[in-house]
């Protein structure tokens, strides 16, 4: 998840980085946000009178709008005050809403449906113009299966990276894997897949639902798991020995201006209370867990010749081995690996392994 702190005597926010950094203008967003409100509230007073058996659970599913309409209510002021330079002003009611506004628009988890997502408001309506490639990515992404394992049916992301390979974390792979004379092979009785779908039901947006192949591919060898950073790739086979898709475009060399530069990462986040506060989680995620998602942010700091790529999407444990894309190419960055609270997340910056003998063994599509 992206996290951050906060100035003054106030608590620290889980975002990475503060609301001036995220939104352009922050009283335009906050009008965004009123005006949005005040379309909601004249839709519920316009609703007709529900009969007697819909009216509990409409109460309670008004009870929560009402609750979300006073925190970003609250938000919408806290944010006014500072786009007027009156920081100093903001209580913690305000804080508290600028945190939602900033983790429900500027770092949204955009729910995966159909292998589509639905158009944003604000800043992220640029997500519209990569539509065609961003599904692209979205459907060479998939929820790593196992079975045989003591306690976890999935247990991170990977995705496509060669003619036969995907990557994911080395400690995803260790789930299932081990050491032995020969490189790495299997846990006894353990077998892993990779699944496209899973995601929650429905579709964002009106019209035909996009055609794509969610079929999960079978996981049938380690190909090797790298000894300096947290990455693993794996072979795998479609099933009815279909043909695979063609690979991602992986970057083979930086982009111009990595720290401020647009990104999204697509994975699987997962409930992850150890490490994260349960109610930021909320604020984004709404309590759906485990489906694909598409996490639009910022790439935030980068060190030539370094092993490491810090962005602040919002992303949760089952996000681990989730690619982190270029908005403006959509060649994968970077290989998500982690994150922690109220300082960011971090990723392995692909193209610094260009010359590695494990990636070329594997074929790496790089771009």
């Amino acid at each position: 998840m992206s996290y951050g702190s906060r100035s003054g005597s106030h608590s620290g926010s889980p975002v990475a980085t503060g609301p001036a950094q995220v939104f352009g203008d922050l009283g335009a967003v906050a009008e965004r946000v009123r005006d949005r409100l005040e379309q909601e509230l004249e839709i519920q007073e316009s609703a007709e009178e529900l009969p007697p058996g819909v009216a509990p659970a409409a109460e309670i599913g008004r009870f929560a709008a009402e609750e979300r309409a006073r925190v970003l209510e609250a938000g919408v002021a806290g944010l006014e005050k500072l786009a007027g330079d009156r920081a100093d002003e903001i209580d913690e009611d305000e804080y508290f809403g600028v945190e939602a506004i900033v983790l429900l628009e500027g770092r949204p988890a955009i729910l995966v449906q159909g292998q589509d997502f639905a158009s944003q408001p604000g800043d992220w309506s640029v997500l519209d113009a990569g539509r065609a490639a961003i599904r692209e990515s979205i459907a060479r992404v998939g929820r790593v299966e196992v079975t045989g394992h003591p306690s976890l049916e999935w247990i991170g992301t990977a995705f496509q990276v060669g003619p036969e390979t995907v990557m994911t974390n080395r400690h995803v792979a260790a789930e299932f894997s081990r050491a032995d004379d020969a490189g790495w092979t299997f846990q006894d009785g353990m077998s892993a897949r990779i699944d496209p779908g899973e995601e929650q039901p429905g579709h964002p947006a009106p019209g035909p639902v996009p055609t794509a192949d969610t079929r999960p591919y079978e996981v049938v060898e380690v190909t090797g798991i790298h000894p300096d950073v947290d990455l693993a790739l794996l072979r795998i086979a479609p099933v009815d020995d279909e043909p695979l898709p063609t690979p991602l475009a992986v970057a083979a060399d930086a982009p111009a201006g990595v720290p401020g530069r647009p990104v999204y990462v697509i994975g699987y986040p997962a409930w992850d209370g150890r490490r994260n506060e349960p109610e930021s989680m909320r604020r984004i995620f709404m309590d759906v867990y485990n489906v694909k998602r598409l996490q639009p942010g910022m790439a935030t700091e980068f060190t030539p010749g370094g092993l490491v790529m810090r962005h602040d999407c919002s992303t949760l444990g089952g996000n681990s081995g989730s690619p982190v894309f270029d908005l403006t190419d959509h060649r994968v960055l970077g290989l998500h690996y982690g994150g922690r609270y109220r300082v960011g997340n971090v990723a392995v910056p692909l193209w610094e392994l260009l010359e590695d003998p494990l990636l070329a063994r594997a074929k790496v599509n790089w771009v």
